[in-house]
């Protein structure tokens, strides 16, 4: 069945997954899981005992799953975030699907969690197959504007070569690149993990492997929201 939406907010089931009565019980998973991982336990194994101690559904294990960390990759993460005011190379280097499908989420009503590294993370998937929605070009756009008010003005986005329509977003970074006279260069790669997870730039992304082995980052996703998009559905999980 073709994939016909135009928005990538929440899926029908998840007012029910995500009630207010259920977040508590999420909470207690979440901490659940991050304590196995901090004792070293498999995340796979971890995941499937937590997940069938609460009765969790696939998409609550995934919304903890995202969410959750280890105490030695939180310790990490903290040590490598950098504050988007502290940005002396004024470049940075976007993790281009990560940041954008996050906001595109935000903007459209879907659910964001907050997870244990103070990151926003949704549950969107492109399953490998990126899909404009409407709110593409408005995210784009108020990225764009959020790092011009912050003096970033050197950026390079990454997107997945593999994922199809790459070259469609591409063209169309490039085209707001253009209309708002930014200094924005736009790249296919293979690996956007291994270029990120090598660079000297500030890396923005909210990707746990990339995280974990980056020099540094920005939690740009959550500036963005907290400052520009405030009412957007966040839940806590820490």
């Amino acid at each position: 069945m073709p994939d016909k939406r135009t928005h990538r907010g929440q899926h029908p089931s998840d007012a029910k997954l995500f009630a207010p009565e259920v977040i508590p019980q999420l909470r207690c998973a979440a901490a659940d899981f991050s304590l196995l991982l901090s004792k070293g336990y498999a995340e796979k194994s971890s995941l499937k005992l937590v997940g069938d101690k609460f009765s969790l559904t696939e998409r609550q294990r995934l919304a903890i799953m995202r969410s959750s960390c280890s105490d030695q990759q939180l310790a990490s993460r903290k040590q490598c975030c950098v504050d988007i005011k502290n940005i002396t190379e004024k470049s940075v280097a976007i993790d281009g699907y990560n940041l954008l499908i996050t906001i595109e989420a935000a903007m459209s009503g879907g659910i964001l969690f907050r997870g244990r590294d103070g990151c926003l993370r949704d549950l969107a998937s492109i399953h490998g197959t990126y899909r404009k929605v409407e709110e593409t070009i408005p995210a784009i756009e108020l990225i764009g504007s959020f790092l011009q008010e912050n003096g970033i003005e050197n950026v390079l986005w990454l997107l997945d070569s593999p994922v199809s329509n790459s070259g469609r977003l591409k063209k169309l970074i490039s085209e707001i690149t253009i209309e708002y006279n930014l200094d924005w260069e736009v790249e296919l790669s293979i690996s956007p993990d291994a270029e990120l997870i090598k660079t000297d730039l500030p890396v923005v992304t909210s990707d746990s492997v990339i995280l974990d082995k980056c020099e540094k980052w920005i939690n740009l996703a959550n500036e963005i929201i907290q400052q520009k998009l405030s009412e957007s559905y966040v839940i806590d999980l820490f």
